[in-house]
């Protein structure tokens, strides 16, 4: 299976570097504190920026609550890199980006603090672009993100292909209109036939190119 792009749009959490530890540590103390059952944050969460997240469970806070329990959960994620690391074919993949010289960015609901605390954590290469949650006024599922991340590349979302894990950053590539890769897409996602190809795991996707029009070449085997 093969995708044609000039650039490469990536999701830090769950696509590049596991911090499923961390988030689930922070959210499930955040769940305690507010007497919130902990499987119910879980579902919710992933893939949300943490204010999308943090007004669907305090409906009845206000603007100040709400901000400073943000900032609280902003500061432990970003101190608490424990277990952070860069997932299967993430580092390689990104280093045979930066040797063809193909422009790439990171495309995250994270902030700055949280986002540059795991990649560094992850010892993952560091992107010369990224678009954070302080970039946007529309996280994912919203298209924002993906739009923005095209953008940055100077480049049309069409031109782009996009890695997610996650069921709101799936859409929000699709509606960007990214050609996207998916890392284990959930089974009982509704868009699941739209997504142009699903991996298992980053070492599946290899990279040639460019050809005489800027186009890289994708490649994942069929058999993965």
């Amino acid at each position: 299976m093969e995708l044609k792009a000039k650039g490469f749009l990536f999701d830090l959490d769950g696509t590049l570097a596991d911090s499923l530890a961390v988030v689930e540590r922070c959210w499930c103390l955040f769940g305690q504190e507010m007497g919130i059952d902990p499987e119910e944050i879980i579902h919710f969460i992933h893939g949300k920026p943490a204010l999308t997240s943090l007004r669907h469970f305090m409906p009845s806070a206000s603007e100040d609550e709400i901000m400073a329990r943000f900032r609280w959960l902003e500061n432990m994620e970003a101190t608490d890199t424990e277990g952070v690391i860069a997932l299967p074919g993430a580092i390689a993949l990104l280093n045979r980006l930066n040797e063809l010289d193909v422009p790439w960015a990171i495309v995250t609901s994270g902030t700055v603090p949280i986002a540059h605390g795991r990649q560094k954590a992850a010892n993952l290469p560091e992107p010369k672009h990224w678009v954070t949650f302080e970039k946007v006024t529309k996280g994912k599922p919203d298209p924002e993100p993906f739009l923005l991340g095209a953008k940055t590349l100077q480049l049309d979302p069409k031109e782009c292909v996009a890695f997610e894990d996650a069921q709101a950053g799936i859409y929000s590539a699709l509606d960007a209109g990214c050609q996207v890769i998916a890392v284990h897409a959930p089974e009982e996602m509704a868009r699941r036939e739209e997504i142009h190809i699903i991996v298992h795991s980053l070492e599946q996707v290899s990279v040639s190119g460019p050809d005489e029009n800027g186009f890289f070449t994708l490649f994942v085997p069929k058999n993965g």
